[in-house]
């Protein structure tokens, strides 16, 4: 069983393998014979967002928690180049330093919908915030907020932020690519 199971593993690889192969290939041809429109030369625009298992909030202090969060970021784009991936949280660090560019997070803080699952509460309780100053403790990352709309939850819970985009300026930089591997590189491993 356990010669199946990698077999298994090898033939999943290659699969993936020929997959990316036969996506990136046509979009190697077209960046190659097409002139590109006004709306894909445009910069694309980056979310992201982070999971973790709890969220501690510190009214006083203005800083909320996320405990143990995931250590991979996601982030995405939308039209007019559709890209996803995830990188490190300290990868995602960078995006708030001038190394990032001009308009980096630090330079211009995003907004946020913080998202929990509450126990005991039928929906999630949700509160959009202007976020700064992320910092990593232990397995958590640490945030000040800005409360803009809703509600902070009063208990933690199943926790997602979902973090406003960053273009122009800054951009994502190396990470695990998947959507549009062929517009930003392969990813580092």
């Amino acid at each position: 069983m356990k010669k199946f199971s990698e077999f298994s593993k090898i033939l999943n690889h290659a699969g993936q393998l020929f997959l990316l192969t036969a996506i990136m290939l046509p979009m190697a041809a077209y960046a190659t014979t097409s002139t590109p429109s006004a709306a894909s030369s445009e910069t694309p625009q980056y979310m992201f967002v982070q999971i973790a298992d709890d969220v501690k909030v510190d009214a006083a202090a203005k800083t909320f928690r996320l405990v143990n969060v995931n250590q991979q970021t996601l982030y995405f784009s939308d039209r007019p180049v559709r890209i996803a991936g995830h990188l490190k949280i300290a990868d995602y660090l960078k995006e708030w330093t001038a190394k990032a560019g001009k308009d980096n997070f630090g330079a211009d803080p995003p907004n946020a919908v913080l998202s929990v699952y509450e126990p005991g509460q039928p929906d999630n309780t949700t509160a959009e915030v202007e976020i700064t100053q992320p910092k990593i403790d232990g397995s958590d990352l640490v945030y000040n907020y800005k409360l803009i709309e809703g509600s902070l939850p009063a208990g933690g819970g199943a926790t997602s932020l979902f973090i406003d985009w960053i273009g122009v300026g800054g951009g994502v930089g190396p990470g695990f690519h998947g959507v549009g591997v062929g517009f930003r590189g392969p990813g580092l491993r």
